[in-house]
């Protein structure tokens, strides 16, 4: 019977990740914020792995670091082996009925869309854990495992097999007390205006489509880096909004938000949900996708 050769000796995988993330990145640092460790412990995993090598892979300069001929040759194949890996380790994990389902979001649609809803999504599938991970950008599927994403997309950017759970649209909302001051859109020049830092150009895209009087600064008011604390602004009275209506629906529907005025501007983006290809979630657990399908129909998206 023959005999198969054991498979080469290969070097510490965590400094082969490191290097790979590296050299990918084109940063030590980028690396090391995808890795979880510091910028010193990807380097002296690279240290580790160019001794194991006996040769550089980086060249050291003034400016920073550049990769060597050979390394260069060898990252593509080295990224293709650990997202090959990764996927494996999905395909292991999706192999399990009772594993969990995590659910990438864009913060904001994470804590005003998706966590209203996560009580019902539960009880219609009760034996499901459920980890719900805040992003600002969709993940790779490749690099973040996930089961299903939440994002605002373009046209442009939304899967052939994404589900589109309504369209964005925006529109100035306020306190009652505030929106009774506001008879008209001109009355916008002595409000406060609360800005999201991510859409900061919202106010200016509005005004623009309403024809609004030049008079307005689309600028002015305090800017928030989470459109959670900008709602809350608005809600105490602090200043007027602009609402993206997936998001508002809820505070529309209690009276706790008016909207003073009715022109609402499309985005051109929509509410997607997608899903890595070649997933084994929807296979196994068809109803979660008619599931959010259904859930739309509580907010004013469609």
């Amino acid at each position: 019977m023959p005999v198969k050769p054991p498979r080469p000796r290969l070097p510490s995988l965590n400094a082969l990740r490191a290097f790979e993330a590296a050299a990918r990145c084109e940063s030590f640092v980028k690396a090391a914020e995808e890795l979880g460790v510091t910028a010193g412990a990807v380097t002296q995993q690279i240290r580790q792995l160019e001794a194991w090598l006996g040769f550089p892979l980086f060249r050291r300069l003034a400016q920073g670091v550049e990769l060597t001929e050979s390394a260069r040759n060898a990252l593509p194949k080295l990224t293709r082996g650990f997202d090959t890996l990764g996927q494996a380790v999905q395909e292991l994990r999706a192999g399990h009925e009772g594993r969990t389902l995590t659910i990438a979001a864009l913060p904001c649609i994470a804590q005003l869309w998706l966590s209203p809803r996560l009580a019902a999504l539960q009880a219609a599938f009760p034996g499901l854990q459920i980890s719900v991970s805040a992003m600002e950008q969709p993940p790779d599927p490749r690099r973040e495992p996930h089961d299903l994403a939440l994002f605002y997309l373009g046209a442009e950017a939304i899967p052939a097999d994404a589900l589109t759970l309504g369209p964005d649209m925006i529109l100035p909302v306020c306190a009652p007390a505030l929106a009774r001051t506001l008879t008209s859109v001109g009355d916008l020049a002595h409000a406060t205006l609360l800005h999201d830092a991510v859409w900061r150009e919202d106010w200016r895209r509005w005004l623009a489509f309403t024809g609004s009087p030049g008079t307005i600064d689309p600028t002015r008011g305090p800017s928030f880096s989470l459109y959670s604390l900008a709602l809350d602004a608005a809600l105490s009275g602090s200043g007027v909004l602009m609402g993206r209506m997936s998001l508002i629906a809820p505070w529309l529907d209690s009276g706790r938000l008016i909207a003073p005025f009715a022109t609402a501007k499309p985005t051109g983006d929509m509410l997607c949900l997608t899903e890595p290809h070649d997933h084994a979630l929807f296979r196994r657990r068809p109803g979660v996708a008619s599931w959010f399908l259904e859930s739309k129909a509580v907010s004013h998206e469609g």
